[in-house]
């Protein structure tokens, strides 16, 4: 027998004389004294050198059972008490028996205080299968203060582990916390219990308790169950042969002769883990799991009950049996008194209680709608009633018939109306809606220094909770208490789309630049080029070695470039064909090139040719274009609502702006945006959500929000500097975000209809002029293009012909354009005279004598002609046959066929050709 707190020095020796003197093989450690915390360092440093010397123990001890093989992480130690876990079973059995869901642990310093919570929660996660649990919070109680916490909880089941000294204090500050009524309960462990005589006064009524007797008599009977649990072991030890050079004589000794560790001390505990011993009648046989603790245990459950004049006493009301297979049956309670003397179990969960909630409406957080005008009342879909009027305009009205008038009660649905809804059910308590009086969201006034609105409510606590959408500032922290945010947002801009015009160069936008270069530059160049170069290195084509051209070629570089284009935009026009079959090959490949070209930009170019939609796309609150106004001519035109957090953040922030918009404020965010609409205003700036959501619900799908949010913040529930609901809600708003109830309330209220991409079609209204302006941009071009060309053919035929006719005796500029070399050829200036005279109309009677004169000249050299052939064919010479025109044929139009070059007369040598003569000379004729 040892003292209750040996010495450290006391306990070794006693090891060393007492114990490994004689050579134990195990040691029984029963103790019953319940001084809890007192006794534990000493048991603590007995069991460690027990395991460290490899000595099985077999225990029984009330103080802190179990938990000193938690501890010590004792391998070698049988418990025969009940332990903590069993405890913790059957607190959990009582919850499980009358549905209390959520709970709180209480604990003290108490040694092993955080070894109960750790076997709280796995009792927990082992029955979360059949029955979910929530541990609201586990509170350490060392002074009154550490209750606050369990008072602003929703907890109003406890379970507590605690020395009964400590039980007494905790009790008596919950009961100034008034958190022992009716509607609390409190369940404790043996520790609190100790041996259930005079329980003190402080301790309410109705305190359940889960016990196991430690008395005297329990522990004599305790051990001849150790006994016979070290019989049995000693037994199958002996008995096994595989023992038979392990000896039970441990051979330790102090003194450094002996081992210092039993080697066979392992092997022999695995024998006493493995017993079996008859039990009482009606229970099971004593064994023990892996851990050595006992599988089966009974516990009794107390019931502190008033008794002879009122003072309490712990009654047992039922017993807990861990080996009852079904969960149901481990548990058997009597009647209970409940807390306050009640006959009936509390709810375990936070009485009702009433809210006053505040709001302002905002679509789609809150909207208002008139109730029905017969009864009252305010349709499924259409949300709850709420107040509307200030509260003197219905002090000596029938509040049944107010109902009624929409001017008094309307109904208010919407996310925070559906969101409060949730909160009520979840939290149990009713609330009245009303309305903001002032109708301000809340903001500090400059000129009495005093907030207003929805922040001045909570200020001077007329409200206990505001919920809309009121964003979250560091000015309101100041004053109010915000819960966590149940929505993002931010400030942003709300413009209008307009119907723009097709963009000018619409046209060019099927292919990019590159690409455009490629078929301008590369494509288009290499065709021309290539097909006159076939054209004039083929043997069927025009040879530039020949000494004469063919009569009837037509083809040159420009007329090449005219045929590469018309083929390419296949342009119904007259071109001159090649002769050669490579270049006319080389045609066909181009014209096959052009049509796959058109092809892609046919098929393309209707994507672009279409209304496009134009706007303001501003980058945010800081564009230069709205941050200073009067730096952009014309002005914008753009405000927001005053009194809202929008207004004192630009305020703040943007003074110039915000001076700029006053006279463009509106009242209500639908008639903003309505301005945004008609055009009185460029821009609208609010909540980054709510225009959102306005900008889904157009159904023409006229607006749009650009640019970035500015100062993102996020809406909260705002209440009263410290609110008790502040940590209520918050628990419950991240439970919401947690389980997706926040998200489906975004989806159903913030969903419109419009919906980009996939618009109903619509009837087209008649393109306006400036809708393809693009095409006659194009037109325009293009005659100012060509009178630019007239303007350079101009300047060629004066003042370039004459020295490039000099220079080109070779006809080179011919190759490449017909008409240019046609200017520059005899036959060209004669066509040109034909020109001259066949348009040539007199205009008085001079010219007209004048050209009188010269036919007759031209009629008697013409007989002078004729005479001079007649008098060499007299002499016998005959002449050349020659054709020419009269000069009265040359001034009748309709005797000059054509005015077209017809063959390429480039080369000095004339040709002896009949038809070359006779084209000289009415070419002469004509001249003169």
């Amino acid at each position: 027998m040892m003292s209750l707190t040996p010495s450290p020095t006391a306990i070794l020796n006693s090891l060393c004389k007492e114990f490994l003197s004689v050579n134990v093989s195990a040691i029984l450690y029963l103790m019953n004294y319940e001084k809890y915390g007192r006794s534990t360092a000493s048991a603590q440093y007995f069991l460690q050198l027990a395991n460290y010397l490899g000595i099985p123990v077999i225990a029984w001890n009330a103080d802190n059972s179990g938990l000193e093989r938690r501890a010590s992480q004792s391998s070698l130690q049988l418990q025969l008490a009940p332990s903590l876990e069993h405890q913790t079973a059957a607190m959990l059995s009582i919850l499980e028996r009358y549905k209390w869901h959520q709970f709180s642990v209480v604990t003290s310093q108490i040694a092993g205080h955080d070894d109960f919570i750790q076997a709280v929660r796995e009792r927990v996660t082992f029955m979360a299968d059949r029955f979910k649990f929530n541990i609201l919070n586990a509170v350490l109680v060392t002074k009154a203060s550490d209750l606050i916490e369990l008072v602003n909880s929703e907890a109003r089941v406890m379970l507590l582990y605690a020395t009964r000294e400590e039980a007494i204090h905790i009790m008596t500050w919950a009961r100034e916390k008034k958190i022992t009524g009716e509607n609390y309960v409190w369940i404790v462990t043996q520790s609190v219990i100790e041996n259930h005589q005079d329980p003190p006064y402080s301790f309410p009524v109705g305190m359940l308790g889960v016990h196991f007797d430690t008395r005297t008599n329990s522990l004599v009977n305790e051990i001849s169950t150790a006994i016979k649990v070290y019989a049995y072991g000693v037994e199958d030890y002996i008995t096994d042969k595989d023992n038979a050079n392990h000896s039970l004589n441990t051979h330790l000794s102090c003194e450094g002769a002996g081992e210092s560790r039993w080697k066979a001390g392992d092997r022999f505990f695995k024998y006493l883990r493995n017993v079996s011993v008859e039990g009482e009648q009606g229970k099971p046989n004593v064994e023990f799991t892996a851990d050595g603790v006992l599988k089966a245990a009974e516990l009794k459950i107390m019931n502190l009950r008033p008794g002879v004049n009122n003072k309490p006493d712990w009654e047992e009301i039922g017993v807990w049996k861990s080996w009852m297979v079904k969960p149901g049956e481990q548990l058997d309670i009597k009647d209970i008194v409940w807390p306050g003397n009640s006959h009936t179990p509390p709810q375990g969960v936070p009485e009702k209680f009433h809210l006053k909630v505040t709001f302002l409406e905002e679509p789609p957080y809150i909207s208002l709608a008139p109730p029905d005008p017969v009864s009252g009342k305010c349709n499924m879909n259409r949300g709850v009633i709420c107040r509307v009027a200030k509260e003197a305009d219905i002090e000596n009205i029938n509040i049944q018939e107010a109902h009624k008038n929409e001017t008094f009660f309307q109904c208010c649905s919407g996310f925070c109306v559906d969101l409060l809804e949730k909160f009520a059910e979840e939290l149990g308590f009713t609330y009245e809606l009303v309305r903001v009086e002032d109708g301000k969201w809340g903001t500090l006034e400059e000129k009495n220094g005093k907030w207003n609105g929805l922040i001045a409510d909570l200020v001077n606590r007329r409200t206990d909770m505001v919920m809309t959408a009121l964003m979250i500032n560091s000015e309101r922290e100041a004053v109010v208490d915000f819960s966590v945010p149940f929505m993002e947002t931010g400030i942003a801009i709300v413009v209008a789309k307009r119907t723009g015009i097709i963009s000018p160069t619409a046209f060019l936008e099927p292919f990019d630049t590159a690409s455009w270069m490629l078929v301008g530059v590369v494509a288009i160049q290499a065709a021309t080029f290539t097909i006159f170069l076939f054209e004039w290195l083929s043997p069927s084509g025009f040879n530039m070695k020949a000494t004469a051209p063919s009569p009837n070629h037509r083809f040159s570089l420009f007329r090449t470039y005219w045929l590469v284009w018309a083929v390419l935009f296949q342009a119904a026009v007259h071109v001159d064909s090649p002769r050669g079959f490579t270049a006319r090959f080389m045609t066909n490949i181009w014209a096959m090139f052009a049509v796959v070209f058109l092809a892609i930009y046919t098929a393309n170019l209707a994507a672009f040719m279409i209304t496009r939609e134009e706007f303001h796309e501003f980058s945010g609150i800081d564009d230069h274009r709205l941050s200073k106004p009067y730096s952009h001519k014309p002005v914008f035109r753009f405000g927001t609502i005053p009194f809202s957090h929008t207004d004192s953040t630009l305020k703040r922030y943007f003074k110039e702006m915000h001076n700029h918009m006053r006279k463009y404020n509106k009242s209500s965010v639908k008639a903003g945006v309505d301005s945004v609409v008609s055009g009185e205003l460029d821009a609208f700036i609010y909540d980054g959500t709510v225009l959102d959501y306005l900008v889904a619900q157009d159904e023409d799908c006229r607006l749009l929000t650009v640019g970035s949010w500015y100062a993102k913040t996020g809406y909260g529930l705002a209440f009263s500097r410290n609110s008790k609901y502040v940590q209520m809600f918050n628990k419950r708003l991240l439970d919401f975000r947690e389980n997706g109830d926040l998200e489906r309330l975004r989806r159903y209220w913030m969903t419109g209809s419009c919906k980009p991409g996939k618009q109903e079609h619509k009837s087209s209204d008649p393109l306006a002029l400036e809708q393809f302006l693009s095409a006659f941009l194009l037109l325009m071009s293009g005659i100012l293009l060509a009178a630019l060309l007239l303007f350079l053919e101009h300047i060629y035929f004066k003042y370039v012909r004459q020295h490039l006719a000099k220079s080109d005796q070779g006809g080179c500029c011919a190759l490449i354009s017909l008409s240019m070399g046609k200017s520059l050829t005899f036959r060209g200036a004669v066509f040109e005279a034909q020109d001259i005279i066949r348009h040539h109309r007199c205009r008085d009677p001079i010219c007209d004598t004048h050209l009188w004169k010269v036919r007759h000249e031209l009629d008697i050299a013409k007989y002078r002609i004729k005479q001079l052939e007649k008098e060499m064919e007299a002499h016998g010479l005959r002449p050349t046959k020659r054709f020419y025109f009269a000069a009265s044929n040359l001034v009748n139009t309709h005797h000059v066929r054509s005015n077209v070059v017809v063959t390429n007369e480039f080369l000095p040598h004339l040709p002896c050709d009949s038809s070359f003569y006779r084209t000289e000379v009415a070419e002469i004729e004509t001249v003169l």
